[in-house]
């Protein structure tokens, strides 16, 4: 079993900056794949980056590449996003999430096992 705490998200004006959190306890976090996904009200859950559990490759959505980076630090068993260049569009609730696989890439929420309870993030225009 492995918990996930969010952290970090709150009111931001566009053109602002964030940096969310997600703690992880329980099992070997250094194990796991993790994500990052949103949810805008009556909107499906969408990937927005997953890194690969020694953190040396990251991957992410289209809409925010080059805008959004994620990090693992597996010494904290934290993994961040660090959003940038926000729009209005980004506001959502923000959830980590983590993946049992140790190769390949990982885009859908049914690849991930284990979630957190999500962290809302507003962007005013």
């Amino acid at each position: 079993q492995v918990q996930l705490v969010e952290s970090g998200g709150g009111l931001v004006q566009a053109g602002g900056s964030l940096r969310l959190s997600c703690a992880a306890s329980g099992r070997t976090f250094s194990w796991y794949t993790m994500g990052w996904f949103r949810q805008a009200p009556e909107k499906e859950r969408e990937f927005v980056g997953g890194i690969s559990w020694s953190g040396g490759r990251s991957y992410y959505a289209d809409s925010v590449k080059g805008r959004f980076t994620i990090s693992k630090d597996n010494a904290k068993n934290t993994v961040y996003l660090q959003m940038s260049s926000l729009k209005p569009e980004d506001t959502a609730v923000y959830y980590c999430a983590a993946a049992t696989g140790l190769s390949g890439s990982y885009y859908f929420p049914h690849d991930y096992t284990y979630w957190g309870q999500g962290t809302q993030v507003t962007v005013s225009s």
